[in-house]
Parts: structure tokens; C-alpha cells; sequence
């Protein structure tokens, strides 16, 4: 069992930026992908970025080219530093590491963004 801890959520303004953080219990062996999902109130669940244990990136078409997902493999951390926000990403972002036959989320960050 791995657990996922987010923290860096908070309220700013239209234009601003925050960094996330989602800290993992234990190290990862193996092929994984860390990502970060969002949801706002009444819609579903929807990728914002992934990264797999090779460094290779992924993102949402909402945020790319102002979000950027890393990792720092030594603390087991993961990152989502978010530039350039806008109110329409107002939602919770949840950690989630997808490993072969299972799936850790996060409890979730609360991001808003203020007009």
C-alpha cells in the first residue's frame, strides 16, 4: 500500500501561479506513472498531467504550456507547478500513481482561482 500525500493548494489570483506537491510513502520500483487529476463542482474527473518513471511527459489540452509535472525520484516527490492560472482551473487536484495492476490517489488539494 502507497500513500499520497498533496499539499501547495490554496486560493490565488487570475494570473498567478502555485506548486504542488504529492510526497509517496515509499519508493516506487518498477514502471509507474505519477499524474495529477482534477475535479470541479459537477463535472467529471479530467487529466491535467502525467510522467512516467522515464520522464516522459503528457498533458491535458486545458493547461499545456502553462502547467509542468515533474518528479524528484531521491524525496519520491512528485510536482505540478502551475503558471499563467485561470479561474476556470478552480478544482481539486488529486496525486494519483498508476502502477500495473493498481491505482494510489491522493485526498486531493483544493486550487482557486479568483477572477
Amino acid at each position: 500500500q502507497v500513500q499520497l500525500v498533496e499539499s501547495g493548494g490554496g486560493l490565488v489570483q487570475a494570473g498567478g501561479s502555485l506548486r504542488l506537491s504529492c510526497a509517496a510513502s515509499a519508493t516506487i520500483v518498477g514502471g509507474h506513472v505519477m499524474g495529477w487529476y482534477r475535479q470541479a463542482p459537477g463535472k467529471q474527473r479530467e487529466l491535467v498531467a502525467t510522467i512516467t518513471d522515464g520522464g516522459i511527459t503528457k498533458y491535458g489540452a486545458s493547461v499545456k504550456g502553462r502547467f509542468t509535472i515533474s518528479r524528484d525520484d531521491a524525496k519520491n516527490t512528485g510536482y505540478l507547478q502551475m503558471n499563467s492560472l485561470k479561474p476556470e482551473d478552480t478544482a481539486v487536484y488529486y496525486c494519483n500513481l498508476h502502477l500495473t495492476l493498481v491505482d494510489f490517489w491522493g485526498q486531493g488539494t483544493q486550487v482557486t482561482v479568483s477572477s
